[in-house]
């Protein structure tokens, strides 16, 4: 009976137009007795839900006739929006006036607006399904009142009412909205979560990670069962039931600070190529599907670093005990066992499962300073053992680095950071992150068993993980040749996009003064790495197969194909391969996508906010710095530390200055272009929010 009367409801609708019709109205056209009307109101209702009738003030209106779509609010910031077409996932920018007090996770109908930019532009029309209620914000005194400002969603402040929480002026607080206006500032919100002082960043960063579902603790559940693993320990029947590699030469490389040490290698130099073994933590050995340890694991997708800190995917009883490869211990490992020509090409390879005994635990520093030949005494004696195997490893590397060139791999340039914090997990100190020549010879050794994994995978038809990347889009590319152009840079033919453009781009601007520039809008058009359960491919670096393998006790992804791999190695049936994780290889892909997303932000939230809490150390003082971003309302400075800060327009004295949409501001004879050189003061640095603001000195 309601299929009758959602028929008639958008009968009439769509009859009376783009002109709204009232319930009363609406409801008299559509029904004739009273005793319908509930059938009325169900039908009514369903249509709303549906997206396909539009409630407005005025009253209802079918949504083709006045152009509404479908659409999610993706995220809101504190004077715009932004939502996404369900249709055909085109994001659309929304002014904050035509928000309607949406809220990300919200869904709603829209409907496009003219654009001042050309970009989609959209107001939203009504809102069909509330979504989540949750967002951060700092107590404040507004107008006499106790509100929260919260750190998205509006500019203005959020009243509060009365809740469970003790919370002051000047806290961080995660709140929920109990009532809905039709602006952002007239929603009522509650405090749930009071994490401390604002000005701290350490209570900021505990609100991001709240904000992101990023949970510290572990359910007792998961802690017992972890537990109970590591005090079993290895068996007897399961070392003499594996390859025995204990007697081999076999060590680990990893950061100073590293607890959780998952991959360790040996290295052979034979008369026709090399021998390289890449062994790591059997992790799937310990977590079985379905258990509790899976269930979270799944669940968090992926450790999370930090400051200082880890929240660790696993807990610390297998990231950093019976999982990790602790030098003179026996430990249970998946080895690719890699056999590469004279050239470093891949003859062969073959998976195993194995128990090692890792001879030390290598550190890059001390390891730089032996290839450098400037080790102490000390670390001459620690790495004795293991000397002659850093040397061949620093030859194999060099061959295979010049491999991937050959390839065409462009060679982007990225700034990383390493916080300094003092006994009171305040930021004192903020540093970039270099890279030495014992981390890149480590970084091409995994490569080379994750392409070998997911060649497996792929010969072998495997229900996988692949971590994939794509073809840039063709409109980025159109803009990356735009600009180009104006640079003076001739683009290359670009009828079928290749590494190698980007790589010939890259070299080209090298030594020019627009090479920051060029790394930035490359970096740009590339598309984002993630998941998938096909073989797509990956871009970036030129290579047909790839997965991650190599870090199952922090990456998800790596712990499902250990899984799937270890399965196959048992019985390689591919009927029964494929009706056991088919399904299991389409989500654990998907959700370790979004995972890895949440954990990005969050880092770079939380690193901003300990970034601006070494600033407010530094208000007033002068820096050099590189402009690293322009944008209508100024432009980003980065300083050699990796700090970034804003240059505001209404800051520059010195005429109108306007936006040219790609890489400057103009202003009379002035201009600020991305890769300049600029001097600046330090004005602001706020905790709260991780910004930081910059004038031109």
């Amino acid at each position: 009976m309601n299929d009758s009367y959602r028929k008639r409801i958008m009968f009439y609708l769509a009859k009376n137009g783009k002109r709204p019709m009232r319930y009363r109205e609406l409801a008299a056209k559509c029904t004739s007795v009273q005793s319908e009307r509930r059938k009325f109101d169900g039908a009514l209702d369903e249509l709303l839900e549906k997206g396909d009738v539009i409630k407005r003030r005025e009253g209802f209106v079918n949504a083709s006739s006045i152009g509404a779509f479908p659409a999610k609010v993706s995220r809101i910031n504190k004077t715009f929006g932004f939502i996404t077409r369900e249709d055909d996932g085109t994001e659309v920018f929304v002014p904050g006036r035509f928000l309607m007090g949406a809220l990300p996770g919200d869904t709603v109908s829209a409907a496009l607006i003219l654009s001042r930019t050309g970009q989609p532009e959209g107001e939203i029309v009504s809102i069909s399904d509330e979504g989540s209620p949750r967002f951060t914000g700092m107590i404040v005194n507004y107008e006499g009142q106790t509100a929260i400002l919260p750190d998205r969603l509006t500019k203005n402040p959020i009243y509060l009412v009365k809740g469970d929480c003790t919370y002051r002026e000047g806290d961080k607080v995660m709140a929920e909205i109990v009532s809905r206006g039709e602006r952002h500032s007239d929603h009522r919100a509650k405090v749930t979560s009071v994490f401390g002082s604002a000005e701290k960043a350490a209570s900021c960063a505990k609100s991001v990670l709240e904000m992101n579902g990023i949970v510290i603790d572990f359910p007792q559940d998961v802690l017992d069962e972890a537990k109970r693993i590591s005090a079993d320990g290895i068996s007897a029947a399961e070392t003499e039931k594996r390859l025995d590699l204990r007697d081999c030469t076999i060590f680990t490389i990893d950061g100073a600070d590293t607890k959780d040490v998952d991959d360790a290698v040996s290295i052979e130099k034979t008369a026709d190529g090399w021998r390289l073994g890449v062994h790591i933590a059997d992790v799937s050995h310990y977590v079985k599907p379905n258990s509790a340890l899976d269930k979270e694991a799944f669940r968090r997708g992926t450790s999370v670093y930090y400051a200082d800190k880890v929240i660790p995917m696993l807990p610390k009883e297998l990231s950093n005990g019976i999982c990790s490869l602790n030098p003179q211990e026996d430990r249970l490992a998946f080895s690719a066992l890699m056999r590469l020509d004279s050239e470093g090409k891949i003859a062969d390879f073959r998976f195993e499962k194995t128990v090692i005994r890792s001879r030390v635990k290598g550190v890059y520093s001390e390891i730089n300073s032996i290839l450098a030949g400037e080790e102490s005494g000390e670390v001459a004696e620690k790495y004795a053992d293991v000397r002659d195997e850093i040397f061949l490893m620093k030859e194999l590397a060099g061959i295979l680095t010049a491999n991937k060139l050959r390839r065409g791999a462009p060679q982007l340039e990225t700034s990383e950071s390493k916080l300094i914090l003092d006994k009171n997990g305040v930021c004192v100190d903020v540093i970039p992150r270099g890279r030495g020549e014992s981390e890149l010879f480590i970084e091409e050794f995994m490569l080379v068993a994750n392409e070998c994994a997911a060649r497996l995978a792929r010969e072998n038809e495997l229900p996988f993980v692949y971590r994939v990347h794509e073809l840039p889009s063709a409109e980025k590319i159109e803009t990356l040749r735009a600009v180009l152009s104006r640079l003076g840079i001739v683009p290359p033919d670009f009828k079928r996009v290749k590494p190698a453009h980007m790589a010939e781009i890259l070299e080209k601007s090298r030594e020019t003064p627009y090479f920051a520039v060029v790394n930035k809008l490359v970096l740009r058009s590339m598309a984002k790495a993630k998941y998938s359960e096909e073989p797509l491919g990956h871009f970036g670096l030129v290579l047909d197969d790839y997965a991650h393998f190599t870090s199952p006790i922090r990456r998800y992804p790596d712990l499902a194909i250990h899984r799937i791999m270890t399965s196959f190695l048992e019985n390689p049936d591919k009927a029964r391969l494929k009706k056991r994780y088919e399904a299991f290889s389409v989500s654990a892909s998907a959700h370790s996508t979004e995972t890895e997303l949440s954990a990005m932000t969050a880092e770079r939230s939380c690193e901003d906010c300990y970034k601006a809490e070494y600033m407010k150390n530094h208000v007033g003082e002068e820096f050099d710095g590189v402009i690293s971003s322009v944008t209508d309302f100024g432009f980003y400075v980065e300083l050699p530390n990796t700090v970034e800060g804003l240059v505001h327009v209404r800051t520059l004295t010195d005429g109108v200055y306007d936006f040219d949409g790609q890489f400057s501001l103009v202003g009379g004879a002035k201009k600020y272009s991305i890769g300049d050189a600029v001097r600046v003061k330090c004005t602001a640095a706020d905790v709260n929010s991780g910004n930081v603001d910059f004038v031109v000195a």
